[in-house]
Formats: C-alpha cells, structure tokens, sequence
C-alpha cells in the first residue's frame, strides 16, 4: 500500500512537470517579444469521459497450486465519473463517480462450496468422479472509483491520457453457476444448469489501484486488489486482477 501510494505521488509530480514542460516549449522565449495574456483553453464542449465501459481478463494473485482455473476469466466494469479539471492546468483533472464492477472466474472440474456450511471454502478437484464440466464464480460490487488524469487536448478528449487512481467497493453479490453435469470419462449425465449463492466467505469491502493509458476514446487498464478476496481463515489468501481495454465517452 505504502509503494502504491509514493508510485501515485511521484506520477502526479512527473505528469504535472511534464506538462508545463510543453506549455513552455510550444512558445518561443524572445527577449524582443511583448508579453502576451495566455489564452485559456475552451472547455466548454470537451469530452469529459463521463462513461467507462471496461472489459478485460481476470485472475488471481496467489493462488494455491491445489484450484484449478480454465478457459477465459474476465472483469466486467461500467463506471459513470464526474470530471473536475485543475484551474491552473486544465490538462490534468480529478474524476470520481459510482459504478458497478464483476469478476468472473472460471474452474475446471472443480466442485465450488458456496452454499456450505463449512468454516472454509471448498475448492474440490471432481476429476475422477461425477462432475460439473463448466463452474464459474462470480463476484459483482458497487464501487466508486477516484482518478487523476492527464489529457494532452483537453479541449476535444482526443490525444494520449493517463489516469491513476483507487477505488473502494462494496460486495453486491457473489455466486457461483455451474453447468452441464459429467461422469469423469465426461460423458453426459445432466445438461442443466444449477446456480449457487452466498457471501459468508467473502470480504464485504474491497479497495483496488488502478492504472489507464490510452489515445482518444479507446485506452488499456490494470487494477489489482490490495484486500484479500476471502476473509482471513476463510479460504485462499488470493487478490484478484485485471487488465483490459477501456472505452470512454461523453
């Protein structure tokens, strides 16, 4: 926590230098040139990227050699943001607004105790008996993302961005859906559906980092979780993460 929050200092000192760096460069240093009132930048219509859709892989940081994960795990965001340029550099801005973040972890012959009354979370290798052959765990948060951004056209939102932040979620709900019962030659014994829920195992608050670079609408993201996904004695120490792609607008 202590390395992310210096990695978030410095970034803001290096983001801030640069850009005055390239005010200063864009006009010529004359001793024979009369001063001139700079122009404020028209902010009017520019595009605040109110609206974050994001959609990348997941996974789990620290995970026991004993669970097995399969196929394409992914992470589900839609954020709304309220953008709030600097006065002195309208080029950097803080964002903050309320959004729905899900992950989405997917298992391989794995029985997943949810619902058990267990003091853990059983993770259960089914291979060499009947089994579900598809098993996803999903968690969904209501969370509320704060950024610090840099846009090097303010005024149209096109342009290389760069946004860090943090943000602080509440567990909504965690379930898990598994699919297409098998015997452990994987014939077909049961082509249902049966979904589980419950959140006895889970931390109810998470906080993650998170990292954007972009051109434009379209950029790339990182986040990872600080907090344990499980709480303490509850299961794995596992933390998960994720990157992406962003789409912004509006």
């Amino acid at each position: 926590m202590k390395k992310f929050i210096l990695f978030f200092l410095t970034a803001i000192t290096f983001i801030n230098l640069s850009a005055q760096t390239v005010d200063t460069m864009m006009v010529p240093a004359s001793p024979k040139a009369p001063k001139t009132k700079k122009e404020k930048p028209n902010l009017a219509n520019r595009a605040n990227d109110h609206l974050l859709f994001q959609l990348g892989y997941t996974g789990w940081a620290g995970i026991p050699d004993t669970i097995s994960t399969r196929g394409l795990s992914k992470s589900v965001n839609l954020y709304l943001m309220y953008d709030f340029p600097f006065k002195n550099n309208p080029k950097l801005s803080m964002a903050f607004g309320p959004g729905i973040g899900s992950d989405h972890i997917l298992f391989s012959k794995t029985y997943v105790g949810i619902k058990d009354l267990s003091s853990t979370l059983a993770f259960t290798d089914q291979s060499d008996t009947n089994h579900f052959k598809k098993t996803k765990l999903a968690t969904v948060y209501l969370e509320a993302p704060v950024e610090f951004r840099f846009s090097s056209n303010p005024e149209t939102g096109k342009g290389f961005k760069f946004a860090l932040g943090v943000k602080v979620g509440t567990l909504l709900n965690a379930h898990t859906r598994n699919a297409k019962f098998e015997n452990k030659s994987g014939g077909t014994l049961n082509n249902y559906v049966m979904k589980e829920s419950g959140k006895r195992f889970f931390n109810k608050q998470r906080l993650s980092g998170m990292v954007r670079v972009g051109y434009g609408n379209l950029s790339l993201y990182g986040s990872y979780q600080f907090t344990p996904l499980f709480r303490d004695g509850f299961g794995p120490q596992v933390r998960p993460f994720s990157i992406g792609i962003t789409l912004s607008g509006l």
